[in-house]
């Protein structure tokens, strides 16, 4: 059984506004909702053309005030650029608002470039993430080990390690937490970080056994033809990231990859090696191996698609080609 979740970046369209792209992500919160997903997850990024979603706890509160049932939290926030006290006042604040329902992943990229991380850390010195990582849920535990508190009383508010490599694979193994691989755009180390994590992980009061969470990229439409024209946007704004042409998404095109010169089509192919684009007997077959191959207990996908309602048919036709493997998990990052 494999649970299936949402990572969105609240992506600004060509035409379209910041207020358009908001409306959007709480449509689709609320539709996924209805069909099974376990989480909603919304990624901090700065000063990156076509990505709303900065203030991440803002948008978490949002998508959490516009649904009633499925889990919010962030994929992730990036902890160094950031005070540990003031994420744990954040979602601990939002986990009282919304009981129960609330993630928070953490990753250690600056989710910006060279200078945007001057102007988020304003000189602040290179901090130890795992020391931080280790205060945020200090402060939460409200046990008494700081000299500060942040909000009063305790919090449970489940803790992720993000990751791409061996190190957060190592960290989330030492910590007994929940670990999410960025294979949706990093998936170079995706088999030997899960192995590894699983073969080093320790039981904690928070995770009584390895729980694994695998991004993936995922496009579902009623033809395979028509997935893969969906796709072209999200792999446009992907490849024109890696070759320093930021901007919005773009609608889609026809033949945009076939259309593109070797080079940038390699460069392409090794970001989004874990992508399936097609109907849902293409869409599911692949999914099934992934999880299989794997042993994923969820999926998280990311799927930038232009046009709203083919998003949300995306979604639907995605946990429906799960079929009889999808689970949805209530607190799937708990000790027993």
């Amino acid at each position: 059984m494999t649970a299936l979740s949402v990572l969105d970046l609240v992506m600004i369209g060509e035409g379209k506004s910041f207020a358009e792209a908001l409306d959007e992500s709480r449509q689709l919160a609320r539709h996924v909702e209805q069909h099974g997903y376990s989480r909603y997850w919304i990624a901090e990024h700065h000063n990156m053309p076509g990505i709303g979603s900065a203030a991440t706890p803002l948008i978490i509160g949002e998508i959490a005030s516009a649904t009633s049932t499925i889990r919010v939290g962030s994929g992730g926030i990036m902890l160094p650029n950031h005070s540990p006290l003031v994420v744990a006042e954040q979602f601990g604040t939002l986990q009282t608002i919304h009981t129960g329902r609330i993630d928070l992943g953490v990753g250690r990229a600056p989710g910006s470039g060279g200078v945007t991380v001057q102007a988020l850390r304003r000189g602040a010195p290179e901090r130890d993430f795992a020391k931080d990582v280790m205060e945020v849920m200090a402060y939460l535990a409200d046990e008494g080990d700081l000299p500060v508190r942040g909000v009063p009383g305790r919090h449970e508010v489940p803790v992720w390690i993000l990751g791409s490599s061996l190190y957060g694979a190592e960290l989330a193994a030492l910590l007994g937490l929940p670990y999410s691989f960025a294979s949706h755009f990093a998936p170079r180390f995706l088999h030997q970080a899960i192995a590894h994590y699983r073969k080093n992980f320790r039981p904690s009061k928070h995770l009584a056994r390895p729980y694994v969470m695998v991004g993936v990229n995922v496009f579902a439409a009623d033809t395979n033809e028509e997935a893969e024209y969906l796709a072209s946007s999200h792999r446009k704004w992907m490849l024109d990231l890696h070759v320093g042409r930021m901007g919005l998404l773009p609608k889609p095109m026809e033949g945009y990859v076939e259309n593109l010169p070797e080079g940038e089509r390699e460069v392409l192919n090794q970001v989004m090696a874990c992508t399936v684009a097609g109907d849902r007997a293409r869409v599911g077959a692949w999914m099934r191996d992934v999880a299989a191959a794997t042993e994923a207990d969820e999926l998280i996908i990311d799927s930038r698609i232009y046009e709203p309602q083919a998003r949300l048919l995306s979604h639907q036709y995605a946990a429906e080609a799960m079929g009889d493997l999808l689970t949805r998990p209530q607190v799937a990052t708990r000790a027993a």
